[in-house]
């Protein structure tokens, strides 16, 4: 999907406004002018560094949040209405084919002035290539929280800037639990008790999407405990770790445990993302086993629906040491090979605004890195709640090896398919070892 925008005031020091420029997209998206409008707060602080270049300047910005098009349309006009000289054209890719292939689409500095990264492997493949512009230093980043932009750091240089805080925990139905007199439980006997309580009801415990984001998002709350050292997947990368030890093969074990015992929808790893979201969204399962992200398009979907989040403690609550997960992700980064630099900074400059994070957020459920934005939704609200819990960054995104990761995730599906826990964790280990080099 790609968006073209045109700004529609002129300021003083502009000379040339901007050009029209129609959209263009597989999928047939058209172009939208800009409405005058009043620069937000803050505007005029930022003018006096705001790129003050008369050209028209055409800046791309890709990301893989289609459902945010909406909300980032109406920021864009405001932002081109500020720097009517800038005109910013937005393209969108789904998730998967974005982190195939965007870092291919940055190479020549035509595409992605201003682009998204995901934490982990993604910018780690990015920042090796040379793609991020060092953004150490810049004003902007002081309206960030500081711990939770770390993400995009490395070797001592800011290269992007996590936009959305992310739980990567399942959600639950609280009408479900409330009728059934299931409270959240604290430890990993009580969570098989919750869900065996459910299935006699004739409730399916666990929608799962073993064909989606299932596998590699709930296995962050699973191993969370199992393995509590955040830095096991560096270790297993280094050789100093292996996926044949008993912390993995536990956490394999489990989501057997939990296939076997009916806890998961019948054909769980065949299920894609929009079957398992269905399932929860009916009140047919009590726990969607996603993350903070879906709160939003499960209420859209279902306006009566009161959801809040619920980890899974694999561990007697004694030896418990996080309550849950969250991910920094969605990491706003300048190209290198951009021709437009400074523009593309305005650009993130704007939305580091807590009045735009804060309409970014509102507007599509999802809460921000940004300091001292006023959330509205409960789902928000409830979300923001978890910013006192002790959680620990999402573990598949401190693998930084692709191919690795994909082999983690996929030793789940694989026991989820029949296999053993032990076999699934030598074959995942063996792919391991080929890529570190490992005999």
């Amino acid at each position: 999907m790609k968006r073209t925008h045109r700004g529609g005031t002129a300021l003083p020091l502009i000379l040339l406004s901007g050009l029209i420029l129609s959209a263009c997209s597989s999928t047939g998206g058209s172009g939208n002018m800009a409405a005058p409008s009043t620069a937000p707060s803050g505007a005029s602080a930022a003018a006096a560094s705001s790129p003050k270049s008369a050209e028209p300047v055409k800046l791309s910005f890709i990301h893989w949040r289609g459902e945010d098009i909406k909300s980032f349309d109406a920021i864009i006009k405001k932002f081109q209405a500020e720097h009517p000289q800038i005109t910013v054209e937005m393209q969108t890719f789904p998730s998967d084919q974005y982190q195939s292939t965007a870092q291919a689409k940055l190479l020549d500095g035509s595409v992605g002035d201003v682009f998204t990264s995901f934490p982990g492997a993604q910018f780690e493949a990015i920042a090796k290539a040379g793609l991020f512009t060092d953004l150490s230093g810049a004003s902007f980043l002081s309206r960030f929280t500081g711990p939770l932009i770390e993400a995009g750091q490395k070797d001592t240089k800011q290269l992007a800037v996590p936009y959305q805080l992310v739980y990567n925990i399942p959600i639950y139905n609280v009408d479900l639990f409330e009728k059934y007199g299931i409270t959240p439980p604290k430890d990993w006997n009580g969570f098989l008790e919750a869900a065996e309580k459910l299935k006699k009801e004739g409730i399916t415990p666990i929608a799962f999407a073993g064909a989606g984001i299932g596998p590699g998002q709930f296995m962050n709350p699973m191993v969370m405990n199992n393995a509590p050292d955040p830095q096991i997947f560096t270790k297993v990368e280094a050789g100093t770790a292996k996926l044949t030890d008993a912390w993995w093969v536990k956490t394999l074990a489990q989501f057997k445990e939990l296939n076997d015992k009916g806890y998961f929808q019948k054909d769980a790893v065949g299920t894609k993302d929009e079957g398992a979201n269905a399932l929860f969204v009916q009140g047919k399962a009590a726990i969607l086993a996603s993350g903070s992200y879906q709160l939003a398009p499960n209420k859209k979907m279902n306006p009566a629906l009161k959801q809040k989040l619920l980890a899974p403690i694999t561990v007697p609550a004694d030896q418990a040491v996080f309550e849950g997960i969250h991910t920094t992700t969605f990491m706003l980064a300048v190209n290198s090979k951009s021709k437009h630099p400074e523009e593309a900074k305005a650009f993130i400059e704007f939305l580091s605004r807590k009045e735009i994070a804060g309409q970014y957020a509102n507007e599509t459920g999802q809460n921000v890195t940004v300091k001292d934005v006023q959330y509205e939704s409960e789902e928000l609200k409830t979300t923001a709640e978890w910013a006192g819990r002790k959680t620990r960054f999402q573990p598949r995104f401190s693998i930084t090896n692709g191919e690795i990761q994909k082999a983690v995730v996929s030793s789940i599906q694989a026991v989820l398919s029949g296999k053993t826990p032990e076999q699934a964790a030598q074959e995942a280990q063996a792919i391991v070892n080929q890529q570190i080099g490992a005999k």
